[in-house]
């Protein structure tokens, strides 16, 4: 299981961007730029973690 410690940061990374946008959110104006910039990245993050789960 050489994929463990990349897997462990991906999953960080994208708990990181779940807060963020979380934060994003509750402004009174989102940026809606910023969040779909966020929401990408978290399902590009989430696309590689599924990838890497199938592999192991």
């Amino acid at each position: 299981m050489h994929e463990g410690p990349r897997l462990r940061s991906l999953e960080q990374r994208h708990a990181v961007l779940e807060r963020q946008i979380g934060e994003e959110d509750a402004r009174p104006k989102p940026d809606e730029t910023m969040l779909t910039r966020l929401k990408l990245e978290k399902l590009r993050l989430k696309e590689e973690i599924e990838r890497l789960r199938r592999s192991d």
